[in-house]
């Protein structure tokens, strides 16, 4: 008889999660696999990056791997998690690293964890390894702190949907030692890696920034986990905390966004990305603003933040009636940079809004700076 999806649980998803590469969560991942196979549990590797490391790739031995499905990308070859074989061998636990992985255009799927998530769709329990640097809400703060774009990233709603997430860590200075014992990188990569990413004072923010989230993840779950208790506090705390992005054309929106989503995430208040248009659709828009603002609002879209497009000639008024309506408590707003003039940006617009909001928190973020290098 054929399983319907409706009729089959839904597979769990762990998370070995650490702030830089070398902390050990491939090797944790692995460790747990084993300790499943010999409890008799149906475990397969469905995708492992060994990097040179001795200690990580022996952990593998033993335990079953689905080759990887080649892909041909303008000429060359590239190899991918080979989701399908993996739906077809339906084990009950796939190991999967890498998870924020991008895989090679014209794969079914774009990113690794969408791929995951059709193995949980399919029943199938799920470990897999990830930074901190990759959580979408904290691009900017990473960036900030490490003077790099973090491009491959997990919308923070994936990880809150897991299971379980680990913390997976070490001090910075074991984990520099581990570098330059080459058990993380061969020498001359290592070398490299001590001067740019792996700076001491670099890890100590990362490894500091993966421990609040650690603890944020950890206080969510006892949320969670006691519904009867929570339930209450957590409805007084949406109702009182409801948060507006301004929406528009200039780059500094999708900064804004992950800001606004941070935080409405540590109030667990809900939040709101709106734009205001003459005609309350984009059509208008001058086609670069056009592309630009409906990117922005399917960033948001994808960070599950309700999006909308309000119709109006005054953008400030706009803007702060929708807020009153709604009830919302703060409103995000783009600073103004300097030799930059567009309308919906002028520094008029947020004066306007700020004496208008009154009842309001108004809160204008300006563009981190990056760390000195």
């Amino acid at each position: 008889m054929t399983e319907h999806t409706s009729e089959r649980r839904r597979g769990k998803l762990k998370i070995f999660m650490g702030y830089a590469a070398g902390v050990g969560k491939t090797y944790s991942m692995l460790e747990e696999g084993q300790e499943l196979k010999s409890r008799g549990v149906d475990v397969v590797i469905g995708y492992f990056e060994p990097h040179g490391r001795k200690d990580t790739i022996a952990k593998t031995e033993g335990l079953e791997l689905i080759p990887r499905r080649k892909v041909d990308y303008r000429g060359s070859f590239f190899e991918e998690m080979d989701t399908g074989a993996i739906l077809a061998r339906r084990p009950q636990v796939c190991l999967v690293d890498e998870f924020p992985h991008t895989n090679v255009p014209g794969s079914e799927r774009t990113k690794r964890w969408e791929d995951v998530q059709a193995l949980l769709d399919a029943g199938i329990d799920v470990l897999t390894t990830m930074n901190i640097q990759h959580l979408e809400s904290l691009n900017d703060q990473v960036w900030h702190i490490t003077g790099i774009r973090v491009r491959e990233t997990i919308p923070d709603w994936v990880v809150q949907q897991a299971d379980e997430v680990v913390m997976t860590d070490v001090t910075p200075r074991a984990l520099l030692h581990r570098l330059q014992r080459g058990v993380v990188y061969e020498r001359e990569k290592a070398d490299r890696a001590m001067q740019n990413f792996f700076q001491e004072q670099t890890l100590v923010a990362l490894r500091e920034l993966a421990l609040r989230q650690a603890a944020h993840e950890v206080e969510q779950r006892i949320d969670t986990e006691n519904p009867n208790v929570e339930r209450e506090t957590q409805d007084q705390s949406r109702k009182h905390n409801k948060i507006l992005v301004s929406v528009t054309a200039d780059p500094q929106t999708a900064m804004l966004i992950r800001r606004a989503k941070r935080v409405s995430d540590f109030l667990n208040a809900e939040c709101f990305a709106v734009t205001v248009q003459p005609t309350g659709d984009l059509g208008d828009s001058a086609e670069k603003d056009r592309e630009t603002i409906a990117r922005h609002l399917n960033f948001a879209r994808n960070l599950r933040i309700e999006t909308r497009i309000l119709e109006g000639e005054d953008v400030a008024t706009a803007l702060v009636d929708f807020a009153r309506r709604n009830q919302i408590t703060q409103i995000f707003l783009a600073q103004p940079r300097e030799r930059l003039w567009i309308p919906l940006l002028s520094r008029d617009l947020v004066q306007r809004i700020v004496r208008l909001a009154k009842d309001m928190q108004i809160v204008i973020v300006s563009e981190r700076e990056t760390a000195s290098r």
